[in-house]
């Protein structure tokens, strides 16, 4: 996709009311710290529209960015931050859970894991709550500079093992220092939509994003 406009629309709070939008949306999951902030801004070509931090636990809003005044890339809250208090974590899980439950124009959720360690058991209850809401999640592999080129693989398939995915799960390693995994990403969502791939236009009639939309 060419990105031609970029604005963050639409921000929703703990008690904000879900907006019913117009347009496709995507939406990236991520516990705190593993570059969702860096990788939403890399796929818009923005430094920092989305706001990144070396301190976990930034976005506690549910953000939702208009790419090409044709599809929202939704940014969703950052999860399993250990300094936060208990009823912050349920506070945020919940506002995660309701939109997965409620957005009628989701068609695909990416979940980011950092590619350097197995997933954590917060990584594995959000996987497992986008498959429960009917989603079939794409996995990015975030921090792929920080490993070795030969040692990508087996970490793919550390990941994909501790996820316990279904067969055919897509896996994409990103890096946000050299942008790596950018074009495939983005391949990925023109295809979900029903995009041409050098301009926007409407999106195919009840495009369900493949095996990744809403069963």
């Amino acid at each position: 996709m060419v990105i031609k406009s970029v604005e963050l629309e639409i921000v929703c709070g703990v008690t904000s009311k879900l907006p019913d939008t117009d347009k496709p949306e995507i939406a990236f999951a991520g516990k705190s710290n593993v570059g969702k902030s860096s990788l939403i801004n890399g796929l818009m070509n923005r430094k920092s529209l989305a706001r990144t931090s070396s301190q976990p636990g930034k976005t506690q809003t549910i953000n939702y960015y208009n790419i090409n005044h044709c599809m929202y890339l939704v940014d969703l809250p950052g999860y399993g931050y250990t300094k936060a208090n208990v009823k912050e974590k349920e506070k945020w899980g919940r506002m995660i859970e309701n939109y997965l439950h409620i957005s009628k124009q989701l068609q695909a959720v990416f979940l980011l894991i950092d590619i350097r360690h197995e997933p954590s058991a917060n990584d594995k209850q959000m996987y497992e709550w986008i498959v429960y809401q009917g989603y079939e999640p794409i996995i990015i592999a975030t921090k792929l500079d920080k490993i070795k080129r030969s040692q990508v693989a087996k970490h793919v398939k550390m990941i994909k093992a501790g996820l316990n995915v279904k067969p055919g799960t897509v896996v994409l390693p990103y890096s946000a220092l050299t942008k790596q995994g950018r074009e495939e990403i983005w391949n990925l969502v023109d295809e979900l939509l029903g995009f041409d791939e050098d301009a926007p236009k409407e999106p195919k009639e009840n495009s369900q994003g493949g095996n990744h939309g809403k069963k």
